[in-house]
């Protein structure tokens, strides 16, 4: 609390201490994984493949924390295994909740489905609402990995469950996803050799209903790059 001259109102300004607490807070409710505890956007490697997508990733995720809230879709980081898909979207989430203070949630897309999948045992003391009531009502969501999960009528219900209640709210979701943000293969006229050769897609994995929703709720960010633990492992 600022002093005042005599007879004057007396300010009250808010503490540093008071913002760094509410952000170790922020952080704690976030649920980072430990492993990616350190990852922020100062330390993003910047090894990068010849076509420079890595940078123009770092670069657009720059943006993309520097105009929030004044943004109107989430992100979609798309890329193979070892890009540092999952670095960039907690580097976000990190800068949101130190530099902004928002509420922001990580949730890993196979954990989550196999928490809903024990809430539906009767010995365990959680409901599918509790479970989900956070991813969503968190202002901002990471959903890493998402289609890592073989995909059946039951994933494919909770997807759209998820992806339409957040988009209904208006709320910003970042997702990760090894797949590539192609249509599904009932979607596609292709001969018999080109589906052996065809790799599966976020369409395949997600269906194709709901990777049409993520063109509306997410902005794509290709990443395209070789393994970065295998290429530090490697003797520079």
């Amino acid at each position: 609390m600022a002093g005042a001259a005599p007879g004057q109102p007396r300010r009250v300004t808010r503490c540093d201490c008071m913002a760094g607490t509410r952000a170790q807070r922020l952080l704690e409710a976030a649920r980072i994984p430990a492993r990616y505890a350190d990852c922020s956007l100062a330390n993003f490697y910047k090894l990068d493949a010849p076509s420079g997508s890595l940078t123009n990733a770092h670069l657009k995720v720059d943006g993309f924390v520097r105009n929030y809230p004044n943004v109107e879709k989430g992100l979609l980081l798309v890329g193979d295994v070892g890009v540092g898909k999952t670095h960039l979207a907690v580097g976000i989430i990190r800068e949101l909740i130190e530099q902004k203070g928002v509420d922001c949630l990580f949730v890993d897309y196979r954990e989550l489905l196999k928490k809903i999948q024990n809430s539906y045992n009767a010995s365990v003391q959680t409901t599918e609402l509790e479970v989900l009531r956070p991813v969503f009502d968190a202002e901002v969501l990471v959903l890493d990995e998402l289609g890592a999960v073989k995909p059946t009528e039951w994933v494919w219900d909770t997807v759209s469950l998820i992806l339409n209640t957040r988009y209904n709210d208006k709320r910003t979701t970042i997702i990760t996803t090894n797949f590539p943000n192609a249509p599904s293969l009932e979607s596609q006229e292709i001969t018999r050799e080109q589906r052996a050769a065809r790799k599966e897609t976020l369409g395949d994995r997600i269906g194709e209903r709901m990777r049409s929703r993520l063109q509306e709720m997410c902005q794509l960010v290709e990443m395209l790059g070789r393994d970065y633990r295998q290429r530090k492992q490697r003797p520079v």
